[in-house]
């Protein structure tokens, strides 16, 4: 009885490994996976892949069950990675046209903040010999609470066909204690990385060939609320605190540029930003604050764009709006209104309902259906995103 018990305790001896059939390349598993699947707990396996001729490697990965969408995913983006098998797993690579990558300079996990557990990152697609080319700022989608900047990857190619701008893909932190940090982030922490990483890419834009001071920032679902709050929030960066003290509530940029002021950051920031593409997110806290742990109207008031659009006469930031009429998420309530205001206030705004489109058609995920998702809706709605950012820099 109390070897039975003992043995109970004793950690899983095997794991199920899934390889996943690969297209337009291959990849190799060593050592190699038992008919079974069922491989020893513990042991490293090495995976390398090479892409067929004329496409290039996109990720090789594992995933797993967990994650608030039920599947995580571990991506790397050289072509060998060593995974230790400590749980039931898919693997396999993914691989992409040569022409969406040759002309590009991808630079990844570039470290601009760390205020907390994680370290904050933005990845960098330059066109080769780029110069001066204004700059895109992407920032994921996840519910505030998922998701790092890869996931915005095919975007990110899709918006540098035709070598005319420099993308930056964005990482912030999650909300509450999600990154495992101690304090809990709120959501004002959130818009704050989304600040401190515009400011660190303007000090850096140029050695990657972009514009500091012509930024479109686009994002999707929570990213598309962090987009419109970056493009719409920024006259509110300040160091007076977002406790609401005398009615104060500003933005502390997680990331301040040596010998600038907040004051000159807060300038730079608003100046630079023309162009807004902030794509099926909500935008008035109130329809997400189920996400927020303050109920006090001012604080949802200070972290809802919907609350501060501005004027085109004071500010003109024209916005290009998608929705897919499928998307159980965000719903033409959540979005007509803020068009509405924005058309008020004499602001540009294009909205369009993508027919047959559910949510996040914007993710690149290494699975066959997010792919599919996204070569249906994804490349075409970023050829319309890209031809508005035409209609404002060119």
């Amino acid at each position: 009885m109390a070897s039975t018990s003992t043995r109970t305790l004793q950690a899983q001896d095997t794991f199920l490994v899934t390889l996943v059939s690969p297209e337009n390349g291959s990849y190799t598993v060593s050592p190699e996976i038992p008919a079974d699947g069922k491989v020893a707990s513990g042991t490293e396996l090495t995976v390398t892949a090479t892409p067929s001729e004329g496409y290039s490697l996109d990720a090789v990965y594992y995933t797993f069950k967990g994650g608030m969408w039920g599947t995580t995913s571990v991506e790397t983006f050289v072509p060998t990675l060593k995974i230790v098998v400590d749980k039931d797993m898919s693997i396999g690579a993914t691989f992409v046209e040569n022409n969406l990558v040759e002309n590009l300079n991808v630079t990844h996990d570039v470290v601009y903040a760390q205020p907390g557990v994680k370290p904050l990152k933005y990845d960098v697609y330059a066109p080769k010999g780029a110069k001066d080319l204004p700059c895109v700022v992407i920032i994921h989608g996840g519910g505030w609470s998922s998701n790092n900047e890869d996931i915005m990857r095919g975007l990110a190619r899709e918006l540098t066909k035709g070598d005319q701008y420099v993308v930056f893909s964005l990482d912030y932190r999650w909300v509450n204690n999600l990154d495992g940090d101690e304090n809990p982030n709120y959501m004002h922490n959130l818009i704050e990385d989304v600040f401190g990483g515009i400011a660190h890419i303007q000090e850096h834009a140029r050695a990657y060939g972009g514009d500091p001071t012509k930024i479109a920032v686009t994002g999707d679902s929570a990213g598309g609320h962090l987009s419109a709050a970056a493009a719409i929030l920024s006259p509110m960066i300040g160091d007076r605190g977002f406790e609401g003290t005398n009615g104060i509530y500003e933005f502390m940029p997680s990331y301040m540029p040596q010998g600038k002021t907040v004051e000159t950051v807060k300038n730079e920031i608003t100046d630079a930003i023309k162009v807004a593409a902030p794509s099926y997110g909500p935008f008035d806290a109130k329809d997400f604050s189920n996400f927020i742990q303050q109920k006090d109207q001012a604080y949802l008031g200070a972290v809802s764009p919907f609350q501060h659009v501005p004027n085109v006469a004071d500010r003109a930031i024209p916005h290009f709006i998608v929705r897919g009429s499928e998307d159980g998420l965000i719903n033409d309530a959540l979005v007509q209104p803020y068009v509405d205001l924005l058309k008020q206030n004499g602001q540009t705004v294009e909205y369009l309902v993508v027919e047959g489109a559910g949510h996040a058609f914007f993710d690149w995920k290494p699975d066959a259906q997010t792919r599919a998702t996204f070569a249906k809706y994804g490349v075409p709605y970023a050829a319309e995103m890209k031809s508005f950012f035409d209609s404002v820099f060119y």
